[in-house]
C-alpha cells in the first residue's frame, strides 16, 4: 500500500507560479513511475506529467515548457513546479503512483485511470484571469 498526500494548491492570478508537493509513504517501491494528473469540472482526468525512476520525464503538450516534474527520493516527495499559470490550468490536481510500466514512458494522453495503482486525494488549483 502507498499513501499519497498532495499539498500546495491555491487560488492565484494568471501568470504566477505554484509548486505542488506529494508526500509518499508506505511501500514506496511502487514509486518507479509516478506522475501528476488533473481533472477540470465536467472533464475527465488527464495526465499532466510523469517521471520514471531513471529521471526520464514526459509532459502533456498543454504544459510543456511551463511545468516541471521532479522527485526527491530522500524525502519520498514528488513535486510539480507550475509556471506561467493560465485559467485553463484550473483543476483538481492528483498525485499518482505505480503507473503501469507499459504506458509510463509514452504520451501522457494514453494513460488511463486504470493504469494507476494509487491516487492521492487531490489539491485544488484555481487560476483567474
Amino acid at each position: 500500500q502507498v499513501q499519497l498526500v498532495e499539498s500546495g494548491g491555491e487560488s492565484v492570478q494568471a501568470g504566477v507560479s505554484l509548486r505542488l508537493s506529494c508526500a509518499a509513504s508506505g511501500d514506496t517501491s511502487s514509486s518507479a513511475c509516478m506522475g501528476w494528473f488533473r481533472q477540470a469540472p465536467g472533464k475527465g482526468r488527464e495526465g499532466v506529467a510523469v517521471i520514471v525512476s531513471d529521471g526520464t520525464t514526459t509532459y502533456a503538450d498543454s504544459v510543456k515548457g511551463r511545468f516541471t516534474i521532479s522527485k526527491d527520493n530522500a524525502k519520498n516527495t514528488l513535486y510539480l513546479q507550475m509556471n506561467s499559470l493560465k485559467p485553463e490550468d484550473t483543476a483538481m490536481y492528483y498525485c499518482a503512483a505505480a503507473i503501469w510500466w507499459g504506458v509510463c514512458r509514452g504520451d501522457t494522453s494514453m494513460i488511463r485511470e486504470g493504469h494507476v495503482g494509487y491516487w492521492g486525494q487531490g489539491t485544488q488549483v484555481t487560476v483567474s484571469s
